[in-house]
């Protein structure tokens, strides 16, 4: 299988010129995001582009509307989030969030700096697509489910599995070799590579990738499936301190809420379910960022509705949306159409129905055209918008 067309995922250099204006995204390798570039994000997406900050299914972030690309690029470079040039749209490293705090084989903060780095002084990785998806799970089982391209997955605290088009390749490896090998496999990837975007695309791409590396696979392996397990609310953290779990509604952070995290100066984590983790809290400055930031939209209850629900950018932002899917899903979670389980809703209806008439349970996409972007992995109820309403599968 080849690409159809040239790889055109944006970046901070290379805008996406978006219906409602030019779209920069922004690579957080492992999502963590220190409070001042925090704080430097919301003040940019204010000054320039829509005030607010989306974040994606990579534990990345977008600003929308751009006004400015010179002064954005400067902005983000001067808040050390843009280390390089070259490399910048091929940062895209998931990490499991929770790890080294609570949880987990192992321990995988340092090999997610430790993989960027790697990427960035490695001069022919910056021709990978800006697809490409690495993941580093700490044997919990969050990120090896999101069908990366190349990642590694705990086995045992000095042990991973090599995993290669989101499955076990196999292969095993010691800690300390961890992130080479996936360093090698990326390479790897690049003497395949004939137009594709994604390892997967690649006809036995993952058993070739193996080739090259010159190693030979064990019998085991491992099935991963797609977490919903989504981190919300009050973590107890194994060293004492604690750690809250924020979902953001639809992904998108108004930047006065930004501000408040920020303020709390603690590191926060962006998350590929489109939520936030703020860390290493003592107790009575939890209780406070709940009581302020509550109130302001961030969610704190994992049973939300809100969490449930995920959506693609739709009109205005989106030329081949057929309508605003985000304020028809905000609709519906406000209005209580938006049930508990898959199975509270009864049997999707035969023929699309209008918006305000869909009702639909558990996890739930919302799309614009049949293209179903930032649709999440794993079972989800598809509600896609049509010429004469919503199609609900």
């Amino acid at each position: 299988m080849t690409r159809r067309a040239p790889d055109s995922c944006p970046g901070v250099l290379r805008l996406h010129q978006a219906a409602d204006g030019p779209l920069a995204r922004i690579r957080l390798p492992g999502g963590r995001l220190e409070p001042d570039q925090l704080a430097d994000l919301a003040a940019i997406s204010v000054d320039l582009a829509d005030g607010n900050i989306e974040l994606t299914s990579r534990g990345n972030l977008q600003l929308r509307q751009v006004g400015d690309a010179v002064a954005l690029t400067d902005r983000l470079a001067a808040a050390g989030l843009l280390p390089s040039r070259s490399h910048e749209r091929v940062r895209n490293i998931v990490a499991s969030p929770l790890s080294g705090r609570l949880g987990g084989l192992a321990d995988v903060r340092d090999r997610a700096i430790a993989l960027d780095e790697g990427l960035r002084a490695t001069a022919r990785l910056a021709d990978l697509p800006g697809r490409v998806l690495f993941t580093l799970d700490d044997g919990r089982g969050d990120v090896s489910g999101l069908a990366g391209d190349i990642g590694v997955h705990a086995v045992g605290a000095e042990e991973f599995a090599l995993v290669l088009a989101g499955a076990d390749s196999g292969i095993r490896v010691g800690a300390t070799h961890a992130v080479d090998l996936v360093l090698a496999a990326a390479e790897g990837f690049l003497d395949l590579d004939s137009g594709q975007w994604r390892l997967r695309d690649i006809e036995d791409g993952a058993a070739r990738v193996v080739e090259h590396l010159g190693l030979t696979p064990g019998d085991e392996r491992l099935e991963f499936v797609a977490s919903q397990d989504i981190p919300i609310g009050w973590l107890d953290q194994d060293d004492g301190a604690v750690a809250l779990g924020a979902g953001v509604r639809l992904g998108t952070l108004p930047a006065r809420v930004a501000e408040f995290l920020a303020a709390v100066r603690r590191p926060i984590y962006v998350t590929p379910w489109r939520s936030l983790l703020v860390v290493d809290l003592e107790e009575w400055a939890a209780e406070q960022v709940v009581r302020v930031l509550a109130p302001m939209g961030l969610i704190f209850d994992a049973d939300s509705p809100w969490l449930r629900v995920s959506a693609c950018a739709g009109q205005p932002g989106c030329a081949k949306s057929r309508t605003d899917v985000r304020a028809d899903a905000a609709a519906a979670v406000e209005s209580g159409r938006v049930l508990p389980t898959r199975a509270d809703a009864g049997t999707p209806p035969a023929d699309p129905v209008q918006a305000a008439m869909v009702v639909a349970g558990g996890r739930q996409h919302w799309s614009g055209c049949e293209r179903r972007c930032g649709r999440p992995p794993g079972a989800v109820t598809e509600i896609t918008a049509m010429p004469d309403g919503y199609r609900v599968d």
